[in-house]
């Protein structure tokens, strides 16, 4: 359960750590701060790896281009970890888009569209006369 407990600290950690590195730290143009934001991160047991979910809003040619400009900053962005984490080894970092948001998105729209079909179904009924 401790460990659990630890992992925990250290995702919290890494996700408090690289949101600010996103804010103020990365110097690539391709990292918009504004546009990315850390909505997780899954560390394993051992604290050797650390998946950054993050989730990036614009076009789809933003977005790859955003992925290319994080991809390229996992270097930085782990030894800015390490100096500022105190961890015996700083973990592998592989960052990840999260489209969650997205999704969600997209399913409370559908939903949406459904219950306004089916309101206009329910008015038509009422309205057309009966014989």
């Amino acid at each position: 359960m401790a460990t659990s407990r630890r992992v925990e600290r250290v995702s919290s950690s890494i996700k408090r750590e690289v949101s600010q590195l996103l804010l103020h730290g990365i110097k690539d143009d391709r990292v918009g701060a504004g546009m990315v934001s850390v909505t997780d991160v899954d560390v394993s047991g051992d604290l050797q790896h650390a998946k950054i979910f993050v989730s990036i809003y614009g076009t789809e040619e933003a977005r790859a281009e955003t992925m290319a400009g994080l991809k390229a900053a996992t270097g930085y962005v782990r030894g800015e970890l390490g100096r500022r984490m105190r961890l015996r080894r700083t973990p592998e970092i592989v960052f990840k888009e999260d489209r969650s948001f997205e999704r969600g998105s997209r399913v409370l729209s559908l939903i949406n569209q459904i219950s306004q079909e089916k309101s206009a179904e329910t008015s038509d009924d009422d309205a057309s006369p009966e014989a």
